[in-house]
């Protein structure tokens, strides 16, 4: 399999997902230039793309779907809620509707050659789900946009190769900043985002001798910076009350700006 973030962040979000045969994006928030340029990376273009999987309606999610699929005949998956929210949105419009593809949350399903488990995330959108995605012995998942985590989130995510998990903000850099007191509100709730720490104890709750990766993602562009993020994280991982070592672990911010490294396992 491989894994790459093309983008990740408050203000985009694309990832791609495959294996030979099969090549899958997850969210379309940036601009169609963007993922093809992420995608011509690894030698691939949107042609090659057997389906775009949506977490949810958010505009950094989406913004860039309407343009693809103006040009390019791709099955677009996602919860009920999801899709008729979408429908809707002023980023997708004049596309052939037929494209879109109902799943339900905790059903696996199938796209030629990978097995696709959506599950449900706590968030402030209509029907949001995470994913993780396995081909044969091997898995990723991405999981962003959740204010909270429980035993559910972390059974899905367990026994995971490489993971994309949210370390959306620094609490004290969104309490002290210049949001309205509103949106800090809706940021710091359980339908909002993962704070570093946060991330870092969610991430700690999943490290085994499988985890081959794990990308910081989703991170806010006002609120946090990629060091804080990643020192942040380490810092739980380090002083739990786990065995854990973040020395041991493949742990780095995924870019908001540009693709990542591309990961093969």
């Amino acid at each position: 399999m491989r894994f790459l973030s093309i983008a990740s962040g408050s203000s985009g979000n694309c990832i791609y997902i495959g294996d030979e045969k099969t090549h899958l994006l997850i969210d379309t928030g940036i601009s169609k230039k963007r993922v093809e340029e992420g995608l011509n990376s690894i030698g691939l273009s949107l042609m090659d793309i057997d389906g775009i999987l949506l977490t949810h309606e958010h505009s950094d999610h989406i913004m860039g779907l309407g343009v693809i699929l103006r040009k390019y005949d791709i099955p677009v998956y996602g919860s009920a809620g999801t899709i008729d929210a979408v429908k809707y949105s002023k980023y997708v419009d004049k596309v052939d509707m037929n494209l879109f593809r109902e799943i339900y949350i905790d059903k696996k399903f199938k796209i030629n050659t990978l097995t696709v488990n959506p599950f449900e995330i706590s968030h402030d959108a209509t029907m949001p789900c995470a994913y993780k995605v396995n081909s044969n012995e091997k898995s990723c998942a991405v999981a962003t946009d959740m204010g909270c985590y429980n035993d559910y989130i972390v059974n899905n995510l367990t026994d995971t190769d490489v993971m994309l998990l949210e370390a959306n903000h620094d609490i004290r850099m969104l309490q002290t900043g210049p949001y309205p007191y509103y949106l800090k509100q809706r940021i710091l709730s359980d339908h909002g985002h993962l704070c570093n720490e946060m991330s870092g104890r969610l991430i700690d709750s999943l490290l085994c001798d499988k985890t081959k990766k794990i990308f910081l993602g989703h991170l806010s562009k006002e609120n946090n910076f990629p060091d804080l993020a990643y020192e942040s994280v380490r810092a739980e991982i380090n002083l739990s009350e786990s065995a854990h070592n973040a020395d041991d672990f493949d742990i780095s911010v995924a870019h908001r700006d540009k693709p990542s490294e591309c990961i093969e396992f």
